[in-house]
């Protein structure tokens, strides 16, 4: 566990390419202020998969020990060979976001992007869904699924989550709509290793499951805004996993509850922040209003 102190001089970095556009060192920085962790330091640094190597072989303790590292594309994947460990949660969907350095000098990888989903939802209300859709199937498309997985498994059955299952809890079948039959079987294979029900159908028909009473959108910049048009006239909840820019056009035109990236940025990254400091709570409010200012001041 990494020590708690505010004295001791700790360093914590976010690693990707690209990575200049990252929210993370503003959402870190506000917890560290927030926590009276004044000798914290949060970087970004440009860092591809071949480089990514030597990248953590040249770390150092000169000025500060490291804490923690988080990582964007593409080193998700590339990073796991690279480390002593890996928890269940970044094994389950072979994607590390967070790398954590141990007194005893291990570097062990974790997933918080999974549990930052799941805590996004919540906190909008949502525990269990009747069904659910899926856009796109990369990276972020698996940990969705991951995410609902744990609400299939942990609802509550209460009913009062969007579709309500009133009483059985957890989440209905799951289409993912995919550009190709390679993806397609990606996805059935996630869904079967993660112990969801995944129906797959072609990017054609994408704007049939818009009517889900849960729309997952984890496609990059500009994949959804034909779909716009198509948005539903009293659309459940869509969870669009874009930041920047925003809103996506299709979330403009979103008749209904709307998540964004920055509901999942912020939750992964304050998991991350107790991860590395050990200390918890994490400050959700304060990193939450500083990565909208951020936005605002990026969009001005």
């Amino acid at each position: 566990m990494p020590a708690t102190t505010g004295q001791e001089a700790r360093r914590a970095a976010v690693l990707g390419s690209p990575v200049a556009h990252s929210l993370s060192p503003v959402l870190h920085r506000a917890a560290y202020a927030e926590l009276g962790l004044g000798n914290w330091t949060y970087g970004r640094y440009q860092v591809d998969e071949q480089g990514l190597g030597g990248f953590l072989a040249g770390l150092d303790d000169g000025a500060g020990r490291w804490a923690g590292l988080s990582l964007t594309m593409p080193l998700k994947r590339a990073v796991i060979p690279l480390l002593d460990g890996i928890s269940p949660t970044a094994a389950s969907v072979e994607a590390v976001n967070t790398v954590l350095f141990t007194e005893d000098g291990r570097r062990t990888g974790d997933n918080t992007d999974v549990p930052g989903m799941v805590a996004a939802l919540r906190e909008r209300g949502i525990r269990s869904v009747e069904s659910a859709t899926v856009l796109g199937a990369g990276a972020t498309a698996s940990s969705a699924l991951a995410a609902l997985a744990r609400i299939r498994a942990d609802g509550s059955g209460d009913g009062s989550g969007t579709g309500g299952t009133g009483g059985t809890g957890g989440t209905g079948e799951i289409t993912v709509y995919v550009r190709s039959a390679e993806r397609a079987r990606e996805m059935r294979g996630w869904g079967e290793r993660l112990g969801v029900p995944v129906r797959t159908a072609d990017w054609a028909r994408a704007a049939e499951g818009l009517a889900a009473p849960l729309v997952v959108s984890t496609t990059p910049a500009g994949a959804t805004d034909g779909l716009a048009a198509a948005a539903p006239a009293a659309g459940g909840t869509l969870f669009d996993v874009l930041y920047d820019p925003w809103p996506t056009a299709l979330a403009a035109a979103w008749h209904g509850p709307v998540l964004g990236g920055l509901d999942l940025l912020v939750h992964q990254a304050v998991l991350q922040v107790e991860l590395m400091t050990g200390r918890s709570p994490a400050p959700l409010a304060a990193m939450r209003a500083a990565g909208e200012a951020e936005l605002a001041a990026r969009a001005g």
